[in-house]
């Protein structure tokens, strides 16, 4: 008999069920898309009954392409995007729509904070002090008077809504509590004085557990649908962030990850919670006693879609990129600060905006393209040195997401950063690194490191040494115009 495991990715863009081998080969995969809404500016928010549908029809879908026997099938380990919000009332019926880590509508509560005692909150979290974080979101509930807020029985995102509705448990993971900005996170409970500050109640969230915590029982309705057994396991995992890095086998101190897809981060597994004085990193924990430190962009490839859409370019990406490898490092003297969406990392500034500087008549389209994929690079380098500061120096990076699909940026990734690039062979390390926790609640295997014995191989990427020597420069140049800038961007 084969034995086979799942893991569910619960993201931004769409839900993915994807089944592995215990070798972390690809068995099959179904993806789910998900509508999001922009009901008022700055305002994103997502249906949780459709994500929820969504993720059963995904579920269902792998399975039956499959053709998987219910007794194969060993467990699911669940993956979620992490900042999510939703307002549920008594009978855990969603009283709002979801309110994601895009959203901005707390703005304003983030810069107040900020001035006052946001450092001292964000040194207890190590979350920083940003519209994204359910803290903020629900500061900014109880300052306006938002009415599910006030009818609200409980506050919940959207793995553990997902978890209620099937099994009937209000539970949460350790990073999905810690990216609310509401867990302490050396103590791994709830902060009183934060609870106190946004108006909530502990009885009004759900029970902080491990990443391994495994649940049974789900609803026998549900799992008909699904067209599984009612008594396989599912393990509640964590949020996409861990698990992407898990997924890669970069678990060690050292080893860090860096995925990019629309948005972008780079991340690195640590002993403890250590966090970032300067507030430029996050630190989220993942067990009892490891916890993962980095920062994450909202420009990645939004930028490079950007640029082609405002020069109504019709092909494929891989044809607005043709010609880019052509261009010399530093795109003839143009420098982009991407910071078209707004920024999180290294700046956790709403308000920041994107910038091309140094350009002339005799730039075309290639050196823009080429521009705009050096400042999402040199944006993630910045990051990275922050990370460096808590960390310490990356041994070794991995790559991940859609845009290291484009050998052009991998290339680029390995020349900025001067270190070799471990590229992904999959593009579903979150839901493996989900898959994988699943076998670690179950017992089917001894350890999260043992994972490094089961990923298949990817391709190493050599730096061109002279190109890195460039980019330090270029890289000094483009820090101190956006440290210069930032005092504009109101």
């Amino acid at each position: 008999m084969k034995k086979l495991v799942m893991g569910l990715d619960m993201g931004t863009t769409s839900v993915k069920a994807i089944i592995f081998d215990l070798d972390g080969n690809l068995v099959e995969e179904a993806e789910k898309m998900i509508t999001s809404y922009y009901p008022k500016p700055d305002w994103v928010e997502q249906d949780p009954i459709e994500i929820e549908r969504q993720s059963l029809a995904a579920i269902k879908e792998v399975v039956t392409k499959a053709d998987v026997n219910k007794n194969e099938l060993l467990g699911v380990g669940i993956s979620c995007a992490m900042h999510s919000l939703i307002c549920v009332d008594e009978g855990n019926q969603p009283l709002s729509q979801m309110i994601i880590w895009a959203d901005g509508r707390s703005n304003e509560q983030a810069e107040a904070l900020n001035k006052t005692f946001g450092k001292e909150i964000y040194m207890k979290t190590g979350t920083p002090i940003h519209p994204m974080s359910p803290m903020l979101k629900l500061l900014w509930m109880k300052e306006t008077n938002y009415e599910p807020y006030r009818n609200a029985a409980y506050f919940m995102s959207m793995k553990d809504f997902l978890l209620q509705k099937w099994f009937g448990k209000r539970v949460i993971d350790y990073s999905m509590a810690s990216a609310t900005g509401l867990m302490h996170v050396n103590k791994l409970e709830w902060d009183e004085e934060v609870l106190e500050l946004v108006g909530v109640k502990v009885d009004q969230l759900s029970r902080i557990v491990p990443p391994t915590e495994v649940l049974t029982g789900i609803d026998e309705a549900t799992a008909a649908e699904m067209n599984i057994s009612s008594n396989i396991p599912f393990v509640i995992g964590a949020a996409d962030g861990q698990l992407a890095n898990l997924g890669n086998g970069a678990i060690s101190p050292g080893e860090v990850a860096v995925s990019v897809g629309t948005s972008g981060a780079i991340r690195q597994f640590t002993k403890g919670a250590p966090i970032n004085e300067k507030q430029e990193t996050f630190t989220y924990a993942f067990t009892a006693d490891t916890s993962i430190i980095g920062g994450a962009t909202n420009n990645g490839g939004i930028a490079l879609q950007w640029l082609k859409d405002l020069l109504e370019f019709d092909g494929s990406h891989d044809a607005f990129l043709a010609g880019v490898e052509n261009v010399e490092v530093g795109a003839k003297g143009i420098l982009f600060l991407p910071y078209i969406n707004g920024e999180r990392a290294p700046l956790w500034n709403q308000k920041a905006k994107g910038n091309f500087f140094g350009l002339s008549i005799g730039h075309k389209k290639e050196h823009l393209a080429r521009a705009v994929l050096e400042g999402i690079t040199l944006n993630l380098y910045q990051i990275g040195k922050s990370l460096e500061e808590v960390a310490g120096k990356p041994e070794s990076i991995s790559v991940n997401g859609g845009l290291s699909k484009s050998p052009v940026w991998v290339q680029m990734m390995a020349d900025v950063f001067g270190k070799e690039i471990h590229l992904s062979d999959t593009h579903h390390n979150a839901a493996w690194g989900a898959a994988w926790t699943a076998l670690v609640g179950i017992g089917e295997v001894d350890s999260f490191e043992a994972i490094k014995d089961n990923i298949p191989t990817g391709k190493l990427i050599q730096p061109n040494q002279s190109n890195h020597e460039a980019y330090k420069a270029i890289y000094e140049k483009y820090e101190k115009i956006a440290r210069d800038l930032s005092v504009y961007f109101t």
